[in-house]
C-alpha cells in the first residue's frame, strides 16, 4: 500500500475505532453485568416470588402508559407534521420538555399538581384514579417520560408520507378516513412503533420519579396483586440491602426480558404487519 492510499485510510481506520468505542461502551456493561451475575443468581431472580410480582406490574403499568401515549401522542404527532398554526414552535418546544427535565424534578412537580387539595388531585379522586403509592403514579410518571418519542417518532412518520400517493387515493375515491388507514398510516406504522417501544423502554427504566409519586404501590385497579414496586425500584432495594450480589441477578434478568420484547417488536417490524399490508393501492 502506497503512502497516499495509507492517508486515504487512515480516516475510515479512525472512524472505525471510534464506532467500535462506542459499540463496546453500549455492550461491555451489559457483558460484566451478566457475568458477575452468573446463571445461578439469574436463575434465583427468576424464582423470586417478589420480583416477578414486580416485573408482572410493571409490564402492566408500561402497557397501559404505552397505550395512552399512542392514543394521545400519534394524533399530536399527525397534527405537527401536517398542519400549519401559531404556536405551532411553541407546542413542538413544550413536546421537548419531558426530555431535559431531570426526572426526580418530574416526581416532585407531578407530586405537587396532583396533591389532595389542587383541582386535578380532586379530580384523580373523583374518577378513582389513585396517584400517590398506586399504578395511576407509576403511569402518570411513564406517560409523562415517554410519550415526547412518540410524538416525535410520529411527527417525522406523518412528514415522510408520499403525497402523491395520498392524493391518489382520494383521486380514487376514498375518503378522508379510508385515505388515513390504508395510506397515511400504514405508511407511518414503523414509526409509530419505534416511538411506542422507545416509550416503552423509557417507563421501564424510569428510576427519580417513581421513588417521589409511587414508591411503594398498592392495590388498585387495574393492579389487583399484592403490594409491590416497578421492577427498576425492586432492584435500587435490592441494591440498597444486600449489594451487588442480589442487584445484579435481577438487572440482567430485567436486561433479558427488555431485549426479548425488543427484537420481538423488530421481528414484527421487518415482516411487517398483515393490516399494514392492505393499503389502498395492494
Amino acid at each position: 500500500m502506497g503512502a497516499p492510499d495509507l492517508l486515504r485510510a487512515l480516516p475510515r481506520a479512525f472512524a472505525g475505532l471510534l464506532s467500535a468505542s462506542l459499540v463496546g461502551l453500549f455492550v461491555l456493561p451489559i457483558v460484566a453485568l451478566v457475568a458477575y451475575a452468573g446463571a445461578a443468581g439469574i436463575g434465583s431472580a427468576a424464582a423470586d416470588a417478589g420480583f416477578r410480582t414486580s416485573l408482572e406490574f410493571t409490564l402492566l403499568a408500561s402497557g397501559v402508559a404505552v397505550g395512552l401515549g399512542l392514543l394521545t401522542g400519534v394524533p399530536l404527532g399527525y397534527v405537527l407534521a401536517r398542519y400549519q398554526f401559531p404556536g405551532r414552535s411553541v407546542v413542538e418546544s413544550f413536546v421537548l420538555i419531558p426530555v431535559v427535565i431531570p426526572h426526580l424534578v418530574v416526581g416532585i412537580a407531578l407530586l405537587l399538581l396532583f396533591r389532595p387539595s389542587t383541582p386535578f388531585g380532586q379530580l384523580a379522586h373523583a374518577l378513582g384514579l389513585p396517584v400517590f403509592d398506586a399504578i395511576w403514579g407509576v403511569i402518570l410518571v411513564m406517560l409523562y417520560v415517554g410519550a415526547s418519542y412518540v410524538v416525535l417518532t410520529s411527527q417525522l412518520a406523518f412528514r415522510s408520507i408520499d403525497a402523491e400517493a395520498l392524493e391518489a387515493a382520494r383521486s380514487l375515491g376514498a375518503s378522508p378516513t379510508e385515505a388515513f388507514l390504508t395510506v397515511t398510516l400504514p405508511q407511518a406504522v414503523r414509526g409509530v412503533l419505534t416511538g411506542a417501544l422507545l416509550m416503552w423502554a423509557r417507563g421501564v427504566s424510569e428510576v427519580g420519579g417513581f421513588l417521589i409519586l409511587a414508591y411503594f404501590v398498592s392495590p388498585s385497579v387495574p393492579w389487583t396483586g399484592p403490594p409491590t414496586s416497578t421492577a427498576s425500584v425492586y432492584i435500587y432495594q435490592l441494591y440498597s440491602i444486600s449489594g451487588l450480589p442480589g442487584a445484579t441477578a435481577a438487572a440482567s434478568l430485567l436486561v433479558f426480558i427488555a431485549l426479548g420484547i425488543f427484537v420481538a417488536i423488530r421481528l414484527v417490524d421487518r415482516t411487517g404487519m398483515a393490516w399494514a399490508r392492505g393499503a389502498w393501492f395492494s
